[in-house]
């Protein structure tokens, strides 16, 4: 009986290290997920290591690692580096087939990608100037707000209305909340106003890259439900999100490392 290999993929971002190991038939073993901190490169190191235990795959097993995100450089344990958006294209759509965009808002950029039929990126547009529209911008109004993230994704869903949020900086856009809360306005009118400021920032990128109707949405704000209706509304079509959100750069990461060691 053949001997099973494995891969994994290890996404390095701003805010969170992501973690995935696959095996020959490219089913999910292992994964995770933990805040990136001051130490990147010990946190990747700690989150592959995690992996490693609870899934009790042998370390001499996983043949073939790849790294992703700002800090792919510093998973010195990888065979190789892969950019964030092609890792991210090719695990949406191996998720799902029929896609043809993408939307990735993670903790401190936005993307929105664009594929061909083969799940090939053509296009993209990123925004990394910036916290605003990302997940920083959502934990920030938030705080602001004295909420959970939890809260914030639900409590302004089928607010009567949406107060105009219009700064594109987060610092200002707060200073526009707190000047919300003195006029009396609800929390239920300026975070539905919260959820209409990221989907506009992310239709400009949208409008750009122009992907058919057909989008998954990636990233920890795909778990916000404000965020993903209002997204709908502007896009009138329903986007596909994954069970893991989070983890579709990591998972792409894993099956490039699978696809890399079969090639050679």
């Amino acid at each position: 009986m053949p001997k099973e290999n494995f891969f994994a993929g290890i996404d390095i971002g701003s805010r969170t290290c992501k973690g995935v190991i696959i095996n020959d038939n490219r089913e999910v073993v292992a994964s995770d997920l933990r805040k990136t901190g001051l130490d990147s490169k010990n946190i990747a190191e700690i989150s592959f290591k995690k992996m490693i235990e609870s899934s009790a795959v042998k370390k001499d097993k996983v043949k073939y690692v790849v790294s992703t995100g700002y800090g792919r450089a510093n998973a010195d344990f990888a065979q190789k580096e892969i950019t964030e958006i092609s890792c991210h294209g090719y695990g949406a759509f191996n998720l799902f087939s029929d896609i043809r965009g993408i939307i990735d808002i993670g903790g401190q950029d936005s993307k929105v990608i664009r594929l061909n039929d083969t799940g090939k990126v053509i296009d993209f547009s990123m925004n990394d100037k910036c916290a605003a529209g990302t997940g920083k911008f959502m934990e920030t109004m938030a705080v602001t707000l004295n909420l959970t993230i939890d809260e914030i994704s639900k409590i302004g869903l089928n607010a009567e209305k949406a107060v105009d949020i219009s700064n594109v900086c987060t610092v200002f856009a707060e200073s526009e909340v707190i000047n919300y809360i003195h006029k009396g306005e609800s929390k239920k009118s300026i975070i539905a106003g919260l959820y209409k400021s990221v989907a506009d920032k992310v239709m400009k990128q949208v409008n750009k890259v122009n992907p058919s109707p057909q989008i998954v949405m990636s990233g920890g704000v795909a778990k916000n439900e404000g965020v993903v209706q209002m997204l709908e509304k502007q896009l009138e079509s329903n986007l596909k999100i994954p069970e893991s959100p989070q983890l579709v750069g990591a998972f792409g990461a894993a099956l490039l490392a699978f696809k890399n060691y079969n090639n050679n």
